[in-house]
């Protein structure tokens, strides 16, 4: 099966850390929405399998379009693709949005996951990071969301945070926790070239925690989620039993998918095509493209890659019948030395990296790389 992702590349305010494609211009979204109905039509048959798993609305602010908009891509996708096992449909929203009415309106529609970007309970993080909600509304919302019914509930928090002292991590992860809610993901700060914080960071007004002090709140993050009962399933996700985000998990898997919309990526196996039409462009009717062809070499260090970022590891079976018995050999051999130091382990026929050590994943990751 494959999975279905929409891209919305609005924002009313962009965050100091964001280096994903987005633009202020929400007078766009009428126009935008109209071409990605037209796109729909037009690239359904990129996929080779026309049977869904999920969907998924990402951004950019997915909250900035209507329950009645949303609703209509995906009654437009039903018409389009066998919707008939699709589990999960998901829309990110920031919690600003999720007033009482659009969260009322929302449950009349079929998504039944929703993603709040609510990156920490802190004020002074919020306000630093450009965020246009409080710590008290993000609380508000998801009591909102649950008194409407749903009970599949993700939250985004940020850790590695400098400048605001070593305390308030662990009262957000309270609070996070004490929301009960089924996923949360937990991302590290990253100063990213073309952004506000790296502005700040090569002024000299903004220095990164160290690798010390990473390695501190990597821990308390994982500690703290792993004793409320989470599972520490990605590098970056955790989750309930039975809660695991199965639309990014299709993708860790190699899933074919479908992304509509500016900005959006899409992927059929051998192929990789994003969109590279700014969202002026889009809304005019001007859907333009780039791809590429992958590669023997590119799908082994894909699959390497989403592996080792998963609990489950590589499957050394799985690369022998894909790529041969020679590359489960040089994986072991460039994987020993992690081995040895206690960073990962080669149990059952699987190569993978204890919860514990994956802040070390990149590292592994790349010596790994055929």
């Amino acid at each position: 099966m494959s999975t279905l992702y929409f891209h919305i590349p609005f924002c009313k305010r962009i965050c100091t850390y964001c280096d994903f494609y987005k633009v202020g211009a929400t007078t766009l979204i009428p126009q935008v929405v109209e071409t990605m109905h037209r796109e729909l039509d037009q690239r359904c048959g990129y996929l080779s399998d026309r049977r869904l798993s999920s969907i998924y609305f990402g951004g950019g602010t997915p909250s900035l379009l209507s329950p009645e908009q949303i609703e209509g891509l995906i009654a437009h996708a039903r018409q389009l693709f066998d919707c008939s096992a699709v589990e999960e449909i998901t829309i990110e929203a920031n919690p600003d949005d999720l007033t009482a009415e659009y969260v009322e309106a929302l449950r009349l529609t079929s998504v039944n996951r929703v993603s709040i970007g609510i990156q920490s309970f802190d004020d002074r993080v919020l306000q630093f990071m450009n965020r246009r909600h409080t710590s008290l509304e993000a609380q508000e919302c998801v009591a909102r969301l649950r008194s409407a019914g749903y009970d599949n509930i993700s939250i985004d928090i940020i850790f590695g945070v400098a400048g605001f002292g070593d305390e308030w991590l662990e009262a957000t992860l309270c609070q996070a926790i004490a929301l009960g809610v089924e996923h949360i993901s937990a991302y590290h700060l990253t100063v990213e070239e073309r952004t506000r914080l790296g502005l700040l960071t090569r002024r000299g007004e903004y220095t990164p925690v160290s690798e010390e002090r990473s390695e501190v709140e990597y821990r308390m993050v994982e500690r703290m989620l792993a004793e409320a009962g989470y599972e520490h399933y990605e590098v970056s996700n955790y989750a309930r039993r039975g809660c695991r985000a199965k639309h990014n998990s299709a993708y860790w898997q190699g899933v074919e998918y479908l992304g509509i919309g500016p900005g959006a990526h899409s992927f059929s196996g051998d192929n990789r095509m994003w969109c590279i039409s700014t969202a002026k462009e889009y809304s005019e009717g001007d859907m333009r493209f780039e791809d590429e062809t992958l590669s023997e070499v590119d799908h082994l260090n894909e699959y390497v890659m989403t592996s080792l970022r998963r609990v489950e590891g590589i499957d050394l079976a799985y690369v022998a019948s894909r790529f041969g018995e020679r590359e489960v050999e040089r994986i072991r051999a460039s994987a020993q030395g992690w081995i040895d130091a206690g960073v990962a382990r080669c149990e059952g026929g699987y190569l993978f990296i204890p919860t514990q050590m994956f802040m070390m994943s990149d590292a592994v990751i790349e010596s790994i790389f055929a």
